[in-house]
């Protein structure tokens, strides 16, 4: 297990302990450690330093745990498990195991991508993983659900292991015969494709023994398996879906996935998939939705429910005469957004003024209008041109699209913006011409 250059490690100083320190202050340290830098609790981007750590703080456990090793250390250092040194440390321990003492039933996680770690090595060739895969899948789920919290009953159908052979695959008091491909090592060793042009050696259950290291002629397999070792089953499960669950979330029922014999069962991993919404968006535990109201309700105020929330409530806006709200303006209602997980507190509601304005032709007659410009402010001052000048009155297309403007023009500024160097959009400064 040792690591190149890791002559210098401090192993007491790595778990953050005392050299005096007994196997229960050890244990702590490790635990502690071991759930900061699991590489399934981090995020993407730190999980390749985590996982490197986590192997660091591991190592050191293996070897202050075992006293004799903690012995060996003391008085040598890392030298003495460098094989290159006529050291080492033997079979070594399955970091599986250490998990699996350390967190029992915790659901600390499994070890895939981490390659190296307690899947492979020992006498006696290639080792079948203790734990089996997790299986993931994406659930989708309304912004309603994610507001008040849902739990989702379904029926799962999955592998288990033969309650009749007892996962042997085999009669009762049938004798298996060592399987001739993987030599009874249950693993195989393939050619995994890992990019263009480029292939590594792996590792893979046998599929002529399904993994076991042996095998059953026809006239001896189980009936019910058919040598299989494992059968089809239906069972009944949920998934609870917290109040104010995020997108990407991962939802984990610990243990269902499918069994292998053999194997601890991996995880059964629901990813929560938003769905659009056709009143709200949703940004982390912020709102937003358009208020939509009529001029004149711009213009004289109003007191109304404007929406109905995810919960199904109203939500009621009174806006006073006298301020007007204008088009594009932004209404903030505290609280009103989406709960946190932890505690009662919520985000805020950003509403988004959209004024409805009439028809034409609204008006009917004269009059009307002339009432009507005598309420509302006046027109600007007139522009003044000079005596010479002529001023000319045009004609306008009253339905344009802003986004037409520079069309086929071959202007760099059309559509996209300007573009820098790396090709990216954007505007950018332009030198004057002169």
């Amino acid at each position: 297990m040792a690591e190149s250059g890791a002559d210098t490690t401090d192993l007491y100083a790595l778990l953050g302990v005392d050299k005096s320190a007994d196997s229960n202050d050890i244990k702590k340290a490790y635990r502690k450690l071991a759930l900061k830098h699991h590489p399934d609790k981090v995020p993407e981007d730190q999980r390749e330093e985590s996982e490197h750590m986590f192997k660091l703080v591991t190592q050191a456990y293996e070897i202050l745990r075992d006293d004799d090793k903690r012995e060996m250390y003391d008085r040598h250092g890392m030298a003495a498990f460098d094989p290159s040194r006529g050291g080492g440390m033997g079979e070594g321990g399955d970091i599986n195991d250490i998990l699996e003492q350390m967190f029992g039933g915790m659901g600390v996680g499994g070890m895939g991508g981490m390659g190296g770690m307690g899947g492979m090595g020992g006498p006696g060739g290639p080792r079948r993983p203790r734990r089996g895969p997790d299986e993931e899948s994406k659930y989708s789920v309304s912004l309603e659900d994610l507001y008040k919290g849902k739990t989702v009953k379904f029926a799962a159908n999955k592998s288990v292991v033969c309650g009749t052979c007892k996962g042997t695959g085999g009669k009762e008091k049938a004798k298996s015969q060592t399987c001739d491909r993987c030599k009874g090592n249950g693993m195989v060793e393939i050619l995994r494709q890992m990019g263009p042009g480029f292939v590594a050696r792996d590792t893979a259950p046998c599929d002529r023994c399904q993994g076991s290291g042996n095998h059953y002629k026809e006239k001896d397999r189980c009936k019910k398996c058919k040598g299989k070792r494992t059968v089809q089953e239906t069972k009944s499960l949920e998934i609870y879906i917290p109040r104010g669950a995020y997108q990407g979330e991962r939802i984990v029922l610990e243990g269902e996935a499918d069994q292998h014999p053999d194997q601890t069962p991996g995880n059964l991993v629901f990813v929560l998939v938003e769905e659009p919404h056709e009143i709200f968006n949703r940004v982390g535990s912020d709102l937003s939705a358009d208020l939509e109201i009529t001029l004149a309700e711009a213009l004289c105020g109003f007191s109304r429910v404007v929406l109905t929330h995810l919960d199904g409530r109203g939500i009621q806006i009174s806006h006073p005469r006298g301020k007007v709200l204008h088009p594009g303006q932004v209404l903030k209602v505290a609280g009103e957004g989406m709960p946190m997980k932890r505690g009662e507190d919520k985000g805020d509601l950003y509403l988004v003024v959209k004024v409805d304005f009439p028809e034409n032709g609204w008006l009917q007659d004269d009059a009307a209008y002339e009432s009507l410009a005598k309420l509302l402010p006046g027109p600007p001052l007139e522009i003044k041109t000079d005596e010479e000048e002529e001023v000319d009155e045009v004609e306008y297309d009253d339905d344009a699209d802003i986004d037409e403007m520079g069309a086929n023009s071959g202007d760099p500024r059309y559509g996209e913006g300007w573009e820098d160097e790396d090709g990216e959009g954007g505007a950018q400064a332009q030198c004057a011409q002169q």
